[in-house]
């Protein structure tokens, strides 16, 4: 922990906008050194041009390789494009919509020639291909849609970040991002400056480049997955916070159109985000379910608070954090249970019967205990909003989210929303929550915990060589010998999701009372252990501690 962790930023803190912009059209990638090579993580390959990770090399391949791909594929509709608030995000935009035009690919840019968050462009990938209609979302054939968000979600100013989302809306799979990779870094090896390319000032005037309201097509439907009437007639007070990201526009739009007692607490957009209090770790980042990132927010709600419920969102605007003058900063896990419990509990009758929950394997287990006493099926998959897609899509999922505060669900009847992560929406299920119930999310939460029980939550990192992190990849349940874990019968060794089967990338080890889950970091030199305990914060430690000892066994070290 940084000392000066929840504090305010300071002038050496600030990243050069100029400095980084230069490097980002200036350096070049050393394809030899693996960390200037194009990768694709869950949320698509990210990176600093001041490290030669995120450069106009890397953007030009990898659209180029995009190109390829969708045509591939046979998606020869349009393609959404989208950017954040980062000061990567509008060069990367550019060298995008370049190779764009010269390929001929109709590109649908923000008519506001604005910020577009990633829900707005999943949303309209959805809506063009069919979401809302009698025929349902179409995700294969000619005429669909895809798109691109240049985005690196809630990291620091330094980084940029670029996605690819193919016409089922959400975040591309990996057999997608596998091959998009591939193609670009081979783009690189081979000459990226000989992909066709035009001006951007072409590219924008190119009739193959069109308008399209992002900002009205999303805040217009939103009354047809929350209730919005419920929140204008209650009167709760909403405070909402971008956090200087993508929803800077559409928080005051929705507040304008809905008739909402919203404030946006601060509508700055500064890409060196100078205004941020500091992470964890000393550093800016647009964390949302950072209690450190969010502390000014958190502050504002102390005493007498101004807002009945404060939101959070993180640069593009698919991560939410839920403030409650009665309980602070809800953790993420937290906020998924209980909207889980209100959306299944009733809230939604135009959801059948079948509806899925959907959450990661590192989510908490109070998810699993409130779906029990639902009666809902519950579906356990891998890290990464992708492996919901294929459930928001045909209306089986009706709800997924992740432990880093991640969700998106269903419209009121039953149809898709969104396919990727969606933070304006469960901002606005909190304000719902409160308008129909008269209980603040918070205190939702205080109600599970009184049936099912308290439990601790954390995750850790612990040190791990590149060859022991493909091992824990691909480690086999037999590898696992222990047979207790913190006292407990272990109950469960896990190498791929209960869900859908898929390989989890790591292992799960469960007991009636705590588990944890060991994942490598595909950045650092880490693994990550998540873990919970329903016993005590000392039970945790004792989960965490030997949590360590049975993956060190597993790997042989």
């Amino acid at each position: 922990m940084d000392p000066r962790a929840g504090t305010p930023a300071q002038p050496s803190d600030l990243v050069d906008i100029d400095a980084l912009t230069t490097a980002y059209y200036d350096r070049e990638p050393d394809l030899d050194d693996p960390t200037q090579r194009v990768v694709f993580g869950t949320s698509g390959h990210r990176g600093s041009a001041l490290d030669t990770a995120f450069n106009e090399a890397h953007i030009v391949a990898t659209t180029a390789a995009i190109v390829e791909y969708r045509r591939g594929q046979g998606t020869d509709g349009p393609l959404f494009i989208g950017r954040d608030t980062h000061g990567l995000s509008e060069p990367a935009w550019k060298s995008a919509l370049e190779v764009l035009a010269a390929a001929g690919v109709e590109v649908h840019v923000d008519a506001r020639d604005s910020w577009t968050p990633t829900p707005a462009v999943s949303h309209a990938i959805l809506r063009h291909n069919g979401a809302g209609t009698s025929e349902g979302v179409r995700t294969h054939g000619p005429g669909l849609a895809d798109g691109i968000v240049v985005t690196p979600s809630h990291n620091p100013p330094r980084d940029g970040g670029f996605k690819y989302n193919p016409p089922d809306g959400g975040p591309a799979g990996s057999q997608a991002t596998n091959w998009i990779a591939d193609r670009a870094n081979a783009i690189l090896a081979s000459g990226w400056r000989d992909v066709p390319r035009v001006s951007a000032e072409k590219a924008l005037a190119a009739d193959t480049t069109r308008k399209h309201d992002f900002l009205t097509a999303y805040v217009d439907d939103l009354a047809n997955v929350i209730d919005v009437d419920a929140i204008r007639a209650s009167g709760v007070r909403i405070g909402a916070d971008p956090l200087g990201g993508a929803s800077v526009e559409y928080w005051g739009a929705i507040g304008e159109r809905y008739g909402f007692d919203l404030t946006v607490v601060n509508p700055t957009v500064d890409p060196r985000w100078a205004f941020m209090t500091l992470d964890w770790d000393g550093k800016i980042r647009m964390d949302c379910s950072s209690p450190y990132a969010m502390a000014s927010l958190v502050a504002r709600m102390s005493g007498d608070a101004p807002y009945d419920i404060a939101t959070g969102n993180d640069a593009d605007s698919d991560r939410h954090g839920i403030v409650t003058p009665d309980g602070g900063l809800m953790n993420p896990n937290h906020y998924i249970a209980v909207m889980i419990s209100y959306l299944y509990g009733g809230a939604r009758g135009g959801w059948p019967d079948g509806t899925a929950i959907g959450k990661t394997l590192v989510s908490s287990s109070l998810i699993d205990r409130v779906a029990a006493k639902l009666g809902r099926r519950l579906l356990e998959v891998p890290v990464g909003f992708k492996w919901f897609v294929p459930g928001l899509v045909d209306g089986s999922v009706g709800f997924g989210g992740e432990e880093s505060a991640g969700a998106s669900f269903l419209r009121k009847d039953g149809t898709v929303w969104t396919t990727d992560k969606d933070g304006m929406l469960p901002a606005l299920l909190a304000s719902e929550i409160l308008a129909t119930t008269g209980k603040s999310p918070s205190e939702h939460h205080r109600d599970l915990v009184a049936e099912f029980g308290e439990s601790w939550y954390a995750r850790v990192d612990a040190p791990a060589s590149r060859e022991e992190k493909a091992t824990l990849a691909a480690l086999h349940p037999d590898q696992v010998t222990a047979t207790t874990l913190a006292g407990e019968p272990i109950t469960a060794r896990l190498t791929n999701a209960p869900g859908n089967d898929a390989a989890i990338g790591g292992l799960k080890v469960t007991t009636d009372n705590a588990w944890f889950a060991a994942r490598p970091s595909g950045t650092e030199d880490v693994y990550k252990i998540y873990a919970e305990s329903f016993i005590s914060p000392e039970h945790l430690t004792q989960v965490q501690s030997e949590a360590k000892q049975v993956v060190a066994q597993a790997l042989g070290s």
